[in-house]
C-alpha cells in the first residue's frame, strides 16, 4: 500500500499560548505558521492546527467500546510500544488526569491495543495508543 500524505485536522482552543505550552513544548510538537487567531503544530509529521475560539461548546458524545465511555470526538497518534509507555509515565509525573487509564484493551483479539485518553488543556480529547505487533493496526 502507497504510504498516505499528511492528514490536517483543526480543533478549537481558548488560549494560544496555552496550546503553545501543551502541544509545542510539552508534547513537543514544532510550530508551523501562526497567526493571532491560530497555530499549526507539526504532529509527527502531520498538520494540526489550534483554532482560537471565545468558549468550549457543550457536553459530546461517548460510545461504549468494551467497558469505557469513549469520547466520540478525538484524536492522536499510534506510537511504538516503548514510547508509548514512556509517555504514559511523562503524563503521570505531570499530574494529567486520564479519561481513560492506560490499559490493554481487545486483549486476545486481533486489534489488542494499549491505549490511554485524557484531554488536553481546553478538554479536547486525545487517544494514544500502540500495538506489541504494529503491523495488526488494521487487522480484523
Amino acid at each position: 500500500m502507497p504510504e498516505l500524505p499528511p492528514f490536517h485536522l483543526a480543533f478549537p482552543v481558548t488560549d494560544l499560548a496555552r496550546a503553545r505550552q501543551f502541544y509545542g513544548k510539552f508534547l513537543g510538537c514544532p510550530e508551523g505558521r501562526s497567526s493571532d487567531e491560530w497555530v499549526d503544530f507539526n504532529f509527527r509529521g502531520h498538520q494540526l492546527v489550534a483554532h482560537l475560539v471565545k468558549s468550549m461548546a457543550g457536553e459530546e458524545p461517548v460510545n461504549l467500546v468494551e467497558d469505557m465511555q469513549v469520547p466520540v470526538r478525538h484524536f492522536g497518534l499510534v506510537l511504538p510500544m516503548q514510547e508509548w509507555q514512556m509517555l504514559a509515565e511523562r503524563f503521570r509525573a505531570a499530574g494529567m488526569e486520564f479519561l481513560i487509564e492506560p490499559r490493554v484493551r481487545f486483549r486476545g483479539q486481533p486489534g489488542e491495543q494499549a491505549t490511554m485518553f485524557l484531554r488536553d488543556p481546553f478538554g479536547n480529547a486525545l487517544e494514544f495508543k500502540a500495538f506489541s505487533d504494529p503491523g495488526r493496526l488494521f487487522a480484523k
